[in-house]
């Protein structure tokens, strides 16, 4: 095996064994056993089917998301607004929900369609402010985020208001046909996870294989020169936020039906934040996305039982997510610093 070929799987890897050296050490500071910290992530998130199950419903929206995320990223824009886009996703679907008195299937399809509609036109919005308004996309996404969470209180305590009184569980539960069908007594949507599996499919195609991919590529490169080589940037940048926004509504829509089967105040829980972060670890290839996010599932099915077994707060799975992320970023750095050492050498070499 080629020497090349070595580095790049050390630097695959190294990310994962610097995070764990990192929590590992976190844990021997805490007088806590790694080991069996570690056993306990996995038995949380695999001891049963059940939460194999929770595992792969929680992967679902992840996967949206961060699919989502690495169009935008791929045209060099921080969608960081897609936490608000799946809020408003489920914003749109629970109107639905509450209002059409339709059968289940062709209730579910409109409410889907209604849920990546909301999300489509909130990521829209965010486009606009920094097309229109050069405001960027990152001030305008996280204005735009709080914006759609108080709407979401709002409806939740006004007119959705369940007849008992307002609470923070949210509205009055959907109709039965309003709830996506889960897979027997467990809590994962077939039909979920069906459509997040098939859009990393047509996105992976889109990305690669069509003009549009090719053109938002271009804009993440160098976006002076794509529009100087006839690049529409404007249209381009509209149609990225729309088709990201439009799956980040998706995944509100399947929240809000599959997991809850209403609308609650943290229907996103956080989820666009963390896609962001999968998006950015699969480097904005959508083919990577379904695996770590699996991956990131995991750690939070399994983390809370740190808490109930060891006594641990249950945010160290959130440590342990995070410090990858940190490790990805450090080992890319070095990765550019060792290409440009060895790109120097070689010219030197040249020279000589």
């Amino acid at each position: 095996m080629k020497r090349s070929r070595l580095i790049q799987i050390g630097m695959g890897i190294a990310p994962l064994l610097l995070a764990l050296l990192f929590t590992t050490l976190i844990l021997m500071v805490m007088g806590a056993s790694p080991l069996r910290a570690y056993g306990l992530l996995v038995s949380g998130a695999f001891g049963r089917a059940a939460k194999v199950a929770d595992v792969v419903a929680a992967s679902v929206v992840l996967v949206l998301a961060g699919v989502g995320v690495s169009i935008t990223f791929t045209a060099g824009q921080w969608n960081v607004g897609i936490e608000g886009q799946i809020i408003l996703g489920a914003i749109f679907a629970t109107f639905v929900a509450r209002n059409v008195p339709w059968p289940q299937v062709p209730l579910l399809t409109l409410m889907l369609l209604a849920g990546a509609a909301g999300g489509a036109v909130w990521a829209v919005l965010a486009a606009l402010l920094k097309v229109f308004g050069q405001v960027h996309e990152i001030f305008g996404g996280l204005g735009l985020n709080y914006l759609a969470q108080g709407l979401a209180i709002w409806l939740i305590f006004n007119p959705w208001r369940p007849e008992d009184g307002a609470t923070m569980s949210g509205t009055d539960p959907f109709p039965d046909p309003a709830w996506m069908p889960r897979l027997g007594q467990y809590r994962v949507a077939p039909l979920a996870v069906v459509l997040a599996l098939v859009t990393m499919g047509v996105v992976y195609f889109l990305l690669r294989g069509t003009r549009w991919g090719l053109e938002l590529k271009a804009m993440g490169k160098n976006p002076r020169s794509a529009f100087m080589l006839g690049v529409p940037s404007t249209q381009r940048l509209l149609t990225a936020f729309a088709a990201c926004g439009a799956l980040a509504g998706l995944a509100g829509a399947i929240r809000a039906s599959a997991r809850y089967g209403r609308m609650v105040p943290e229907i996103s829980g956080g989820q666009g934040y963390l896609a962001l972060l999968i998006a950015l670890l699969a480097s904005y290839q959508p083919q990577w996305v379904p695996a770590i996010a699996f991956f990131f599932a995991a750690v939070g099915v399994g983390s809370p039982q740190l808490e109930l077994k060891m006594q641990l707060d249950s945010s160290l799975g959130g440590v342990l997510q995070g410090s990858i992320v940190l490790a990805v970023l450090l080992v890319a750095g070095w990765r550019g610093v060792f290409s440009r050492r060895l790109l120097r050498k070689q010219r030197a070499g040249e020279e000589v």
